[in-house]
């Protein structure tokens, strides 16, 4: 027989299967997206992800949503540099301490963009400076 705990989690885990799951600074990324990524497979990806955002997000931690087709994902580990998944995770427990989210938090994307605007200018000091798609993001619309 199952404790309480299990049964709760496994709900969650029902509960949560049609929604999009998201970490913690792709809740703030995902907005510059705009066509471009590792590969092909990567960005048709990306525009499912955020076509399904539209409905309900659920804020997860660690490989989400975009990261599943990530060429650089390897057994849920970030492997795109020697102390990426350790920088992600960083970036991830900022984005959510900005938005004032947690994992387990369920959203729709209108209410995360409009949080987007207030936290930008503090997500960019700490996490845009040595980003590698930074040159992306600063052509989309809302970056400045």
């Amino acid at each position: 027989m199952k404790n309480m705990s299990e049964v709760s989690f496994i709900q969650i885990l029902i509960d949560c299967s049609n929604m999009v799951k998201l970490r913690g600074h792709h809740l703030i990324c995902l907005h510059f997206f705009r066509g471009e990524g590792y590969n092909e497979e990567f960005v048709s990806n990306l525009k499912r992800v955020l076509e399904e955002a539209e409905k309900e997000i659920v804020v997860i931690s660690g490989a989400d949503d975009v990261c599943v087709v990530c060429p650089y994902l390897v057994d849920g580990i970030c492997r795109y540099s020697e102390d990426s998944d350790e920088h992600i995770a960083e970036l991830d427990r900022l984005a959510l301490k900005l938005l004032n989210l947690q994992h387990g938090s369920r959203l729709k994307w209108d209410d995360l963009k409009e949080k987007i605007g207030k936290i930008l200018p503090e997500w960019k000091k700490y996490a845009c400076s040595e980003c590698d798609w930074r040159k992306v993001c600063e052509k989309a619309e809302g970056w400045q």
